[in-house]
């Protein structure tokens, strides 16, 4: 007989492709027996169908291509045999989803069988619709499997109601025709029914609030007392497990009253003393036990309020950390993490095994537990809770330490009862971890210590202290080189000494020597460098005697490879060299920087442009306001902003170090240039970006126009004296015509003249969970530009945290995006968040608008992404 043949056996063929010994082997077998099978289907071979289907099914599950063989499980299905019909079933299931259209064919067969009076014929009649049901064969067929619900033979009810919940999931529709058959199911004496039952009820109960309350009405007392029979029954070998009697009925019985106990305090009531039963009785020492424990502790965080049994819930899952098996206590860390929301005190109580549990060897009970201390800090426990994290931070492994260091900075930096404590706590967490510091939690910490101004001289100390001890933490050098720069005089003079200080003695010598050492060091990047070599420009000053080394240090940099470093070598050897009278004041102590403004940066939440002391705000063009002076930010490079290096140029120069707000100088009234243009030309020589839109003025020409009025910038080495600098921050008729040159750039100009809505608002996008809606207007004049105010609405019920709005465009468009007016979303449309963008569009009347949109928030704790395009703009925009 040909080995390949259709009579040849399904055992033959696998024997066949098991002794390949390689994948190009077998894929030879297969191709043969698969030619085979095609010839025989071809032929119509009647008596090999059944054999060539099982080969078929075999193929498929190796992997490969078995579409040609889907008609061959149809014409199986139609025949009349038992066995032709089993066979043609399990390949259907197997060849075929329901995203297939021939599964279209079948639909009638599948309503015959289900009528048929043989039994085994309805059970792969069911079988088969419960695995590949569609929506339309769910409206089809549902009123067949309803009435098999009451069929005579147990097995078929057991079946149908499996084959019921696939139905109301593909079609919650017909819920409504399941419930009164199913009640009957849950009294039923028979194990498989039972559970079937149970569990077709609570999926009911899931899409339906009228089974919801019908199963509140008929059906709860009867399910309490059967969980109450299966909690006290004896012992039952058939359905038992490791001791326990029936866990899998336990589950679905509590998993139901858990659906019929929610937002109901009355059917919360009736439950409250068999769940009490359930957590008391149950053996916690075997794994189905804790399952079912599991369970029942969920369902009394669910339930409406009992303190009682949630005090007895949370101390069970205190029990289930003190367990040996990892998973149990991953479990219930997750639970405790949803309970401290309901009742945070009585979590409180296990606070010592959380904690236990962040040292643990298994990471992702670390992570987890790390996860649900942060949930529990507060006012009262933060000092405590903060002491043992740190001094766990000392001896974890260098994978964790990044996680645990974040933590421990946001809990101090959230709930710091003072000052000094804050620094003590992230002083300790930058000599341990520094390199794992995220550089947002150092920059707050600069202006925390700016800020506390009776504490400079303790900090700049302690800081010192630190550096001698530990080195190689980058973020602690860089904190470290800028208190030295600017409280240096405090150290050595022992200035502000508190009485919890021991006295240190310090020369100018010596933190000119730390200082030095860290711009030496091989192992720090080039922004701690860069720093270093500021702190010793400001040193320079502070330590008349040490003057001359710390030039010849900067002086050794004049050759680095480094260009920040070279440019800095030089202008700061120039100073030191040549400007002797106007270091004093390029040098001296930055200005205390507003905390409150510096929160909003970092939260994203400050408006479009705010005001400033040292003057007006500029928007950048990615939405962010970035003050015109802000000194100590432009100097560390501490703004987020993407900030090219300061040329050379003397109003670059001047602009960082003397933190000298160039937007107040004159400019000629007589300038004829686009305003945009002037605001881009403003923006490069404060070098903090510019905007997307060309200019044609050159900043050579601005300088020149400069000169022709009189009015010389002038480079550093053509400074003699202070007079001879041409700024004049206060003068009020400069102020005036920098506004007319920003033209909109600076926080009090007027804004553009509302032109009405000329175009119908849109719903850009809409989820079930998220609507977005665009209202659209012009400026008179522009007809390029388009104002888009964004509306976005919460359909859910629940509140959405962390909002982000981001949105992409083609090249010919241009897309500047404003802050969003919050980032929380408030809950079932009571309230809003507006964002507004400005759309330019390059090719207006020939293009229309097109954007790609990105919705990111936060759901309970859980990233949620949403993505969509919208193409429906309104046409001429």
């Amino acid at each position: 007989m040909n080995p390949f043949s259709s009579g040849t056996r399904l055992r033959d063929m696998i024997r066949a492709i098991r002794a390949c010994k390689t994948a190009a082997e077998e894929r030879a077998v297969v191709r043969k027996e698969c030619a085979a099978i095609r010839a025989a289907i071809n032929e119509n071979d009647p008596d090999y169908r059944h054999r060539n289907l099982a080969k078929l099914m075999f193929i498929h599950m190796l992997g490969y291509p078995t579409h040609f063989g889907q008609m061959e499980c149809l014409k199986s299905i139609a025949s009349a045999g038992f066995p032709e019909k089993r066979i043609g079933y399990l390949g259907l299931m197997l060849l075929l989803d329901e995203r297939q259209e021939v599964l279209m064919l079948v639909t009638n067969s599948l309503k015959q069988d289900l009528n048929h009076t043989n039994q085994y014929i309805v059970g792969l009649a069911l079988c088969a619709l419960g695995n590949i049901c569609s929506a339309e064969m769910a409206r089809d067929l549902a009123p067949e499997v309803e009435r098999l619900l009451q069929f005579r033979d147990p097995n078929i009810r057991k079946k149908a109601a499996l084959c019921s919940i696939r139905i109301i999931k593909k079609v919650p529709d017909l819920a409504e025709n399941f419930i009164n058959p199913t009640a009957a199911l849950l009294k039923e004496k028979h194990h498989g029914v039972l559970i079937t039952g149970i569990q077709l009820c609570t999926d009911l109960c899931k899409v339906s609030t009228e089974a919801l309350e019908f199963y509140r009405k008929r059906s709860l007392e009867g399910l309490v007392k059967t969980l109450r029979d299966v909690v006290n029954s004896p012992y039952a070998p058939e359905y038992d497990i490791a001791g326990i009697t029936d866990p899998f009925l336990h589950i679905r019985l509590l998993r139901l009253l858990r659906e019929l106990g929610h937002g109901d305090a009355e059917a919360s009531d009736r439950m409250n003393d068999i769940l009490a039963q359930v957590a008391t009785k149950t053996e916690s020492n075997k794994n189905a036990g804790n399952a079912i424990l599991y369970e029942c502790v969920e369902t009394i965080m669910s339930i409406e309020d009992n303190g009682g049994l949630r005090v007895l819930a949370i101390n069970i899952l205190g029990r289930f950390l003190s367990n040996r098996d990892n998973n149990i206590r991953y479990v219930a860390l997750n639970m405790l993490m949803k309970a401290i929301a309901v009742d945070a005190q009585a979590v409180q109580r296990h606070r010592a095994t959380i904690l236990e549990c962040v040292k643990d060897s298994d990471a992702s009970i670390r992570k987890r537990a790390l996860e649900l201390v942060y949930l529990l800090v507060n006012e009262n426990n933060v000092k405590p809770l903060t002491k043992e994290l740190t001094e766990y931070l000392e001896v974890s492994d260098q994978e964790f330490k990044g996680d645990l260091t974040a933590k421990i900075c946001s809990i101090v930096e959230k709930f710091s009862p003072e000052k000094i404590w804050y620094i003590d706590q992230m002083l300790k967490v930058l000599s341990e971890a520094g390199n794992f510091v995220k550089d947002e939690v150092w920059h707050a910490l600069v202006v925390v210590i700016s800020n506390a101004s009776d504490l400079h001289g303790y900090t700049v100390r302690a800081f010192y202290r630190a550096l001698q001890a530990s080195a190689e933490q980058e973020s602690l050098v860089r904190v470290a080189v800028w208190c030295i720069g600017e409280y240096g005089d405090m150290l050595v003079n022992n200035v502000g000494m508190l009485h919890i200080e021991e006295p240190i003695t310090v020369t100018e010598s010596d933190a000119t020597d730390v200082v030095e050492v860290a711009i030496k060091s091989h192992n720090l990047d080039l922004t701690t460098k860069a720093m270093a070599m500021i702190a010793l420009l400001k040193l320079s000053s502070r330590f008349p005697s040490c003057s001359e080394r710390i030039k010849d240090i900067i002086v050794q940099h004049k050759g680095s490879l480094v260009l920040e470093l070279q440019q800095r070598s030089i202008e700061f050897n120039s100073i030191i060299a040549k400007h002797q009278n106007i270091r004093s004041a390029l040098v001296e102590r930055m200005p205390v920087l507003d905390e409150a403004t510096f929160s909003g940066r970092r939260a994203g939440s400050l408006p479009a442009t705010v005001s400033s002391s040292s003057g007006a705000s500029l928007n950048m063009p990615n939405g962010v306001a970035k003050p015109a002076a802000a000194p100590l930010m432009d100097l560390l490079d501490l703004s987020s902003d993407d900030a090219p290096a300061p040329s050379s140029s003397g109003g670059d120069f001047l602009q960082d170090l003397l933190g000298v707000d160039l937007s107040t100088a004159s400019v000629p009234s007589g300038t004829n240039q686009a305003p945009k243009a002037g605001a881009d030309v403003l923006l490069d020589l404060l070098s903090i970006g510019s905007s997307p839109v060309q200019s044609n003025l050159s900043t050579p020409d601005i300088l020149s126009s400069s000169q022709d009025n009189k009015m010389p910038i002038a480079t550093l080495d053509g400074l003699s004296s202070p007079p001879s600098v041409p700024v004049r921050s206060t003068s009020a008729g400069g102020a005036a015509s920098m506004m007319d040159l920003l033209d909109g750039f600076v926080s009090n100009s007027p804004k553009p003249e509302d032109n009405g809505s000329a175009y119908p608002s849109v719903v850009a996008f809409e989820s079930s969970s998220l609507r977005l809606t665009f209202n659209f207007s012009k400026a008179p004049g522009n007809p390029q530009a388009t104002l888009i105010e964004a509306t976005f609405t919460n359909l859910s019920p629940n509140v959405y945290t962390d909002f982000i709005f981001q949105a992409a465009v083609p090249k010919f468009l241009q897309l500047h995006l404003d802050p969003a007016s919050n980032n929380t979303l408030p809950a079932s449309g009571t309230g809003s968040v507006t964002q507004t963008l400005r759309v330019t569009n390059s090719q207006h009347g020939k293009k229309s608008l097109v954007m790609r949109i990105r919705i990111a928030y936060k759901l309970n704790n859980k990233d949620v992404l949403e993505e969509g395009q919208i193409s429906n703009f309104p046409r001429g925009l």
